[in-house]
C-alpha cells in the first residue's frame, strides 16, 4: 500500500517554527513526510533538513517525496526513536538545531494497512501495533500476557474507558480458552463487555482500548515526557520545538513540560527572590493550543483531536 498520510495543522505547524532559510531542522516523526516537504521548500542550500522515524515504511516514503530537494540542501534520513534525538544529531556532527516539530499519534498508512493491527476496523489482522516492527513488544504480548490488573491500568490510564476493569476482565477470560491473535477476535472481546445500550451510542466501543494498547505498545507517553527537556536544550536560541498531540494525556504532558521548561522555580512564593538557581529555559509561544478550523475538519477527520502547542528557547546563560 502507498504511504498516505495528510499532515494535520500543517500551515500552523510551518509558521509556528519561523524557518530560517540557512538553518537546521528536525521532524522527529517524518511520517510520509508531508510536514517536511513545506520546511525544505523554505531553506536554502545552506539549509539542513533532518527526519527521524522509527518506521521504515515511512522512511522510504518520505525519501520519495523529498527526493526533488536531493543536491539542493543537506538531507539526512534515520531510523530512531526521537527519543535519541540527542544521539542522532551527535552522529550527524549536529550541535543544535534551529527547530524541531513532533506530530504525536499513529498515521493514517498505519491504521488503514491490515497487516500492522493498529486498527479495530480490520476483523483478521494480526495483534501488532509496533511502530518499529522490529520492536520487542507487540499488542498480542501485552494481551495475552500482561495481569488482569495490568491490562486495567493500561485501558483505564491510556485509554480513559469507563468500562477497562470489566474489558480487562473479559479479556482474561477470554484468552484462558485460546490465546487472543487477532483485532477482529480483540475487538469483539471489548464488545461483550460493554452493556448493549452504551454500544449503540458513540464511538467504536474498541475504540479507546486498541488506543490504549497502541500506547502502551510503542511507550508513547514515557518517549513523550522523557524527550521533551532534552529537544529544547538542543535549539538554538530562539530556536522552537512545536509538537502536535492527539489525545489529552500527551496534550497535558507538552503543556506542563512547556510551562515548566519557562518557569522551573521551585522556590516557595513567598520568597522574595529566587534561590533555587533554575533558569528558564525559554518562553511559551502558544497560551492556549492551535487547533484545526472547520473546514480542515471536514477534509480530514484526523484532525479533529489536533493540538499544537509551541515553545521558543531564549538563552538565558
Amino acid at each position: 500500500m502507498e504511504f498516505k498520510h495528510k499532515p494535520v495543522l500543517l500551515a500552523e505547524t510551518i509558521e509556528s517554527l519561523n524557518i530560517k532559510p540557512d538553518g537546521i531542522y528536525v521532524d522527529g516523526t517524518l511520517g510520509g513526510g508531508g510536514h517536511a516537504y513545506e520546511v525544505c521548500s523554505r531553506l536554502s542550500e545552506k539549509g539542513r533538513f533532518i527526519g527521524i522515524d522509527q518506521d521504515e515504511d515511512a522512511l522510504l516514503a518520505a525519501g520519495e517525496r523529498l527526493k526533488g530537494f536531493e543536491g539542493n540542501i543537506k538531507i539526512n534520513r534515520v531510523k530512531s526513536n526521537y527519543c535519541n534525538i540527542a544521539q542522532v544529531l551527535k552522529d550527524l556532527g549536529v550541535e543544535k538545531a534551529d527547530g524541531i516539530l513532533l506530530d504525536i499519534g499513529v498515521s493514517s498508512y498505519q491504521l488503514d494497512t491490515a497487516g500492522r493491527g493498529f486498527s479495530y476496523k480490520e476483523a483478521e489482522a494480526p495483534l501488532d501495533m509496533r511502530m518499529d516492527k522490529t520492536g520487542a513488544l507487540s499488542a498480542a504480548d501485552v494481551v495475552n500476557e500482561y495481569s488482569e490488573s495490568e491490562l486495567y491500568r493500561v485501558i483505564r490510564d491510556y485509554g480513559e474507558d469507563k468500562f477497562a476493569k470489566n474489558i480487562a476482565k473479559h479479556i482474561v477470560q477470554a484468552r484462558k480458552k485460546k490465546r487472543i491473535e487477532t483485532t477482529g477476535e480483540l475487538s469483539d472481546i471489548i464488545k461483550s463487555a460493554i452493556p448493549a445500550k452504551i454500544r449503540m451510542t458513540g464511538g467504536h466501543p474498541a475504540k479507546k482500548t486498541f488506543q490504549a494498547i497502541r500506547i502502551e505498545v510503542n511507550k508513547e507517553l514515557e518517549v513523550l515526557e522523557n524527550s521533551i527537556d532534552t529537544m529544547i536544550d538542543l535549539l538554538n536560541d530562539g530556536g522552537r520545538l512545536s509538537i502536535i498531540t492527539f489525545h489529552s494525556l500527551e496534550d497535558r504532558i507538552v503543556k506542563n513540560k512547556f510551562k515548566n521548561s519557562e518557569n522551573p522555580c521551585i522556590c516557595p512564593k513567598n520568597f522574595p527572590v529566587c534561590v533555587c538557581g533554575k533558569k528558564s529555559k525559554g518562553k511559551v509561544i502558544t497560551r492556549k493550543p492551535i487547533i484545526p478550523g472547520g473546514e480542515e475538519i471536514k477534509e480530514n477527520k484526523r484532525a479533529k483531536s489536533s493540538k499544537l502547542r509551541v515553545f521558543e528557547r531564549v538563552d538565558n546563560s
